[in-house]
């Protein structure tokens, strides 16, 4: 017989089992499964501004002093936020805008973006927050104006 010859066909069989087919579509998350991350990040927001209601950041030696404010006396953009979430947690919001009005405006949008994710997790939709870079870009040139003119004579109704 010749090497090149090609072997015999092999004995005719049962056909290979095909398998269940497609998957099912996994079953949609329950509403209280959907609402878990949205509460465990309140919890989380609520517990950090608890600690900062009980523990007072005007008296001295309870939290580290920011490094920029430390090393040039330049207050950055986050400086007065401690006593800024202090103040917010204790009701009084002249005082929470007086020691930083980022931060408050800060807050609202945090919360605005919060409910926003309940309301679609509640729908069972994602939140996705599609911003352009102009508005990042844009976040990013007001805060640098903020702290331009918070170190500034004339601005020194920002400074907390």
């Amino acid at each position: 017989m010749d090497a090149s010859a090609s072997p015999a066909p092999a004995a005719p069989g049962p056909a290979p089992e095909a398998g269940p087919g497609p998957l099912p579509p996994p079953a949609p998350a329950s509403r209280l499964r959907r609402l878990a991350a949205p509460a465990g990040v309140l919890a989380v927001v609520v517990g950090a501004f608890g600690y900062v209601a009980a523990v007072d950041p005007n008296e001295p030696g309870h939290y580290p002093v920011c490094p920029l404010l430390r090393f040039t006396g330049v207050f950055c953009p986050g400086c007065g936020g401690l006593r800024s979430a202090h103040a917010f947690a204790h009701g009084d919001l002249l005082t929470a805008l007086g020691a930083n009005a980022a931060a408050v405006a800060g807050y609202a949008v945090f919360a605005a973006v919060w409910l926003l994710w309940v309301v679609r997790a509640s729908a069972g939709r994602p939140l996705r927050i599609g911003l352009a870079p102009r508005y990042w870009w844009g976040v990013g040139a007001l805060l640098l104006v903020f702290s331009v003119v918070r170190n500034l004579p004339f601005g020194s109704a920002l400074a907390p």
